[in-house]
């Protein structure tokens, strides 16, 4: 029997072949993330919530990232070839990733964040590890 549930504790794969499927969110979700390859393809639909900076950049080569910020504020920070590039997220307000490009948040004002995330590929560095060879 079908159930309302929030995006919060189940996330939504949504799969190449138009489907739709929730799996089970949260901490435990997070903490099997690289072991998972039913996520490769489609894309990942969720809330999380957003109380301190991230402590690790991402990117993802499958495809751009939607960001939804439900509540706060944060700045996202983009690793873009010609230098870095900052925007203030506020509620309300949504953010288009682009495809492959290493990206942190800053949080401003605790809240929650939905997010629509291509799977394949998504690699994660250490905040203090460099992200990208510049071009001169």
């Amino acid at each position: 029997m079908a159930r309302a549930f929030t995006l919060d504790g189940t996330y939504i794969h949504l799969t190449p072949d138009e489907g739709a499927r929730a799996i089970e969110g949260g901490d435990r979700f997070w903490a099997g993330i690289q072991e998972r390859r039913d996520l490769d393809e489609g894309r990942l639909m969720g809330v999380i919530g957003q109380s301190a900076d991230w402590d690790h950049w991402e990117r993802h080569p499958a495809g751009e990232e939607i960001l939804t910020l439900l509540s706060g504020e944060m700045e996202l920070v983009l690793d873009m070839p010609e230098g870095e590039q900052r925007t203030v997220v506020k509620a309300g307000e949504t953010f288009i990733v682009p495809r492959g490009i290493w990206h942190r948040a800053l949080v401003q004002e605790a809240g929650r964040l939905m997010f629509v995330t291509p799977g394949a590929g998504t690699e994660h560095r250490a905040v203090d590890r460099p992200v990208a060879t510049r071009r001169d």
